[in-house]
């Protein structure tokens, strides 16, 4: 793959941008600032923003039905309509030390929220766990053992789901997923302790079957396989960039977020064209 040109969205500093959602049928790229609590909204084609805090960390969202949002809080997993600021819990997570949280989230071809947990504290057994948060609130228990769980997405025919953990030996791997259950099976290691490629961060899947990985290590995009090679990358103007995002009107356009570098230049979110559409993203409910 040839390098893609690659422009300024904008040009900002966030405390830690993260999850980019594209939405299709309003034109609109979601984010959030996950220190600053408060989730961002812009216009692609007019540029109007919109920011809705929230109080405390937001790590990751998702699109629902009839226009609202699955947002994921500190503990919480609640349901959002960004038109009328109504907010509605779903779930709540406990996690087993008091200064974890919920980490990255999306949502399944399955309509369920997946999103994992972060442990910050490194000197005891990882203890973050990835879940996956039915409609109606159920919450099962996915994998335990996790640093920073990370790195979820799924293959065009919904066959694959990818899943990383970014701190501790830094790995990636991928597990058979079942559409109708959101049953996943036969878990393997596609990559581990690959720090100088840019240890593994948010991801996506272009219809190609290949996974998209930010690598903030390394201020680049990852195109690894289906079975983790290494295929090329995109060098970013973003010193940490968290993760990427398919979307624009033919779902070539691939937006990145980043997280603070304190070096004004390199923060804020970029985008770049790809040949491959990207995956749509699933919807809650």
């Amino acid at each position: 793959m040839t390098q893609p040109e690659v422009n300024w969205v904008i040009h900002e500093r966030f405390g830690v941008g993260e999850s980019p959602v594209w939405d299709a049928a309003k034109g609109r790229l979601y984010w959030c600032d996950i220190p600053a609590g408060a989730i961002h909204a812009l216009d692609i084609d007019t540029g109007a923003r919109t920011v809705w805090a929230f109080g405390e960390p937001v790590p990751s969202l998702g699109l629902a039905r009839n226009g609202k949002l699955v947002v994921a809080l500190r503990n919480d997993i609640i349901l959002f309509n960004p038109a009328t600021g109504a907010r509605e819990q779903i779930a709540r997570i406990e996690h087993e030390k008091s200064d974890m949280r919920l980490n990255d989230g999306k949502v399944g071809p399955d309509g369920a929220f997946w999103v994992g947990s972060m442990d910050a504290d490194p000197r005891d057994a990882p203890a973050a766990k990835l879940y996956r948060v039915a409609p109606n609130g159920e919450v099962r228990v996915i994998a335990e053992g996790i640093a920073i769980s990370n790195g979820l997405a799924w293959n065009a025919d919904a066959t694959l789901l990818y899943h990383s953990d970014s701190r501790g030996s830094m790995w990636l791997d991928c597990w058979d997923f079942d559409r109708a259950t959101g049953a996943v099976s036969n878990r393997r290691r596609l990559r581990e302790n690959d720090e100088a490629n840019g240890r593994p961060d948010g991801g996506a899947c272009d219809i190609l079957g290949n996974y998209w990985s930010a690598g903030p290590s390394a201020s680049r995009i990852n195109r690894f396989s289906a079975t983790g090679e290494l295929l090329d990358w995109v060098d970013v103007p973003l010193k940490f960039p968290t993760m990427p995002c398919f979307g624009g009107s033919d779902m070539k356009t691939v937006f990145v977020t980043s997280l603070n570098s304190r070096e004004d230049e390199r923060d804020g979110i970029v985008q770049f064209r790809v040949d491959a559409p990207g995956v749509p993203v699933g919807v809650f409910g």
